[in-house]
């Protein structure tokens, strides 16, 4: 029963990877979004898009130790950047960036308890 709540958790990791990947990866090759873009911030959701598709979900996915010290700094990663967004760019946040971040941080939270409960073997 843990490893199944290690894929379910590493299939969420790469969803939602992926799709910083992709909103990332747009904006980057051109893409006009139709709204101002903060310039530091595409660059974010491509390089931690990258990071949890090719790292987080596969340490995830392996069960390996790393696993939730990678989440736990992702997840970090993502409150960090909306606690810039809400303070220092408020007057000027798309508010899909506002949208996306908060999606993500949803996401990561149930990643989190994801690996929580298989460590504490909870729902065994």
């Amino acid at each position: 029963m843990n490893s199944t709540y290690n894929k379910i958790a590493a299939i969420l990791a790469f969803i939602i990877g992926a799709m910083a990947l992709f909103a990332g990866g747009k904006v980057l090759l051109g893409q006009d979004p139709g709204y101002y873009v903060i310039n530091w911030l595409p660059v974010y959701n491509y390089t931690i898009g990258i990071l949890t598709v090719f790292v987080t979900a596969v340490l995830i996915w392996g069960n390996h130790r790393l696993s939730s010290p990678a989440v736990i700094l992702t997840f970090s990663s993502h409150a960090l950047v909306m606690l810039i967004l809400q303070t220092t760019y408020s007057d000027i946040v798309a508010p899909d960036s506002i949208r996306a971040m908060t999606l993500r941080l949803i996401v990561w939270v149930i990643i989190l308890a994801l690996l929580y409960f298989r460590s504490r073997k909870l729902w065994n």
